[in-house]
């Protein structure tokens, strides 16, 4: 028989909790190379990449923002990403501010990044990635691994072919953390945090991302025992008291641990809950002001499903409630609806750190020490910044996508003596000469032609223009070979303004 230990099944497992939605067998041919690549059936995918599902794209439960409010806060966005340091010590209620109003979909998994300091974390263990993902990793963890990956929102075009690059970079994340982490091993809530990172990042980025939301926002949430979201378990059923006191009321009557209902919500940072434009949103949030956003969000679902009279007529035991709990109304799960109503809940970090202390003194009391002792919870991304302060390079952007240009063909080098002559020619060079027609003939012999009666003719070569008096001195065939700089100066003239003159076999182009 499987052996479970808080959640937890060994490696002689044949299944973890499948996806509830998900109608896709083991034999099921969804999802094969040629079916995604083609499309051949009529599944169209919206636009995050769903072909189906609960979590599929609808215009009423995502809210669309205007393309030129987007370009706009893809600019604000490019600015703090390029001064994050500035931003987020000087500026942080302006990155919460823009983080609620929801981060532009193309710029999404880059701040998640920053955001969650993987970005610093990557660039402070270069090479890192690489070298456990070498590592062939433990059989009992890779088992698992690989029975776990179809599971992974099978309706996602990333991850509904079996074998796929999606499910490839899911196996190597997930790997390469019980490699970093040997002491944790592999949970399986740690799979839906990694695919949902690389659906907007690579693997080595979604790898640095599930690392920080391990160890900084939900530390020890996938240690052995699961003692810590047992703890925070606790926390939101005292903070329930609250904000809801006829749902916190309800569920102490009928004795329903707050395990039974949260777990998932907490573990899977309520990415297999809501629809997936709420999730993005929630992530947005979460990854900026840490943990207080899981808690909130919990206690708008319990208060909207629990907190009203009429809504408890309809769950009399323990049963109906849970039934109540794993259907929650499609309008409260809304985008609009939900983030105004998750701002709305009067819950800080310093709530949820003195509610902390006060269940963990409680803890101690009647069950002893912890068994497994997480670092401390970093409430947030400016927090995550202060405790390990980065360096200059640590922040720059870099490109992920390079084009290997070509170099240039190599030319061979010229004599000094060619060098200069193409210098000295390249100086000598005169402005392109401009062709001007000569109003006058020219004559073809010696013999000038026989002057008109009125006005007298002009001299049979001549440079002038009309405007010239004519001149009484004949012209000699010898001297219409002669350069024009023998003529006599005459008045300027605009064909003379082109500082050109006309040869004689340059005039006998004009015959």
């Amino acid at each position: 028989m499987a052996k479970i230990d808080n959640g937890r099944q060994s490696s002689d497992t044949t299944s973890i909790r499948t996806v509830s939605s998900s109608r896709i067998d083991d034999e099921s041919s969804l999802g094969s190379d040629s079916e995604i690549n083609g499309f051949a059936s009529d599944r169209q995918t919206d636009k995050y990449g769903f072909i189906g599902g609960a979590q599929q794209y609808s215009e009423a439960s995502s809210q669309d923002v205007p393309t030129e409010v987007l370009r706009q806060r893809e600019v604000k966005w490019l600015d703090m990403l390029n001064h994050w340091d500035k931003w987020m010590i000087k500026r942080f209620d302006k990155v919460r501010l823009r983080s609620q109003k929801g981060i532009p979909p193309a710029l999404r998994g880059r701040a998640w990044l920053y955001l969650s300091g993987g970005k610093v974390k990557r660039e402070q263990n270069q090479g890192k990635f690489q070298e456990l993902d070498s590592q062939p990793g433990e059989p009992k963890w890779v088992d698992v691994i690989e029975k776990d990956l179809h599971r992974q929102f099978p309706f996602h075009e990333m991850f509904v072919s079996r074998g796929g690059h999606g499910q490839q970079d899911l196996f190597r994340v997930l790997k390469a953390y019980t490699v970093y982490r040997p002491e944790e091993g592999y949970c399986q809530a740690q799979a839906p945090i990694a695919a949902v990172l690389l659906m907007h990042m690579p693997a080595e980025d979604a790898f640095w991302g599930l690392v920080q939301i391990c160890e900084k926002y939900l530390p020890g949430y996938y240690s052995p025992g699961l003692e810590a979201i047992q703890l925070d378990g606790e926390i939101l059923f005292a903070l329930l008291r609250r904000v809801s006191p006829l749902a916190f009321r309800h569920l102490e009557k009928h004795k329903i641990d707050p395990i039974l209902y949260m777990t998932e919500w907490f573990m899977c940072a309520f990415s297999r809950t809501l629809p997936w434009a709420s999730v993005l949103r929630v992530w947005d949030m979460f990854l900026c002001d840490g943990v207080k956003i899981i808690f909130r969000v919990g206690l708008v679902l319990l208060k909207c499903m629990l907190g009203t009279r009429e809504k408890l007529k309809a769950c009399q035991g323990q049963y109906e409630t849970m039934e109540l709990l794993r259907a929650i109304e499609p309008r409260y799960m809304q985008e609009g609806y939900l983030v105004r109503e998750i701002l709305e809940v009067p819950v800080t970090a310093r709530d949820v750190e003195r509610e902390h202390h006060t269940q963990l003194k409680r803890w101690k009391k009647n069950r002893g020490e912890l068994n497994f002792k997480p670092p401390p919870r970093m409430h947030g991304a400016r927090l995550i910044m202060l405790a390990e302060p980065p360096r200059r390079q640590d922040l720059q952007q870099n490109p992920t996508i390079v084009l290997e240009v070509p170099p240039p063909t190599p030319q061979l080098k010229k004599g000094k003596g060619e060098r200069k002559s193409k210098k000295k020619r390249s100086m000598k060079k005169s402005p392109p000469i401009v062709e001007i027609p000569n109003p006058y003939p020219l004559a073809r012999d010696s013999t000038p032609p026989p002057p008109p009666s009125d006005p007298p003719a002009p001299p049979p070569v001549m440079d002038e223009t009309p405007e010239i008096m004519p001149q009484t001195k004949t012209v000699s065939p010898l001297q219409q070979q002669a350069p024009p700089s023998d003529l006599p100066p005459a008045k300027e003239s605009p064909l003379q303004q082109s500082s050109q003159s006309l040869s004689s076999t340059e005039q006998d182009t004009y015959l």
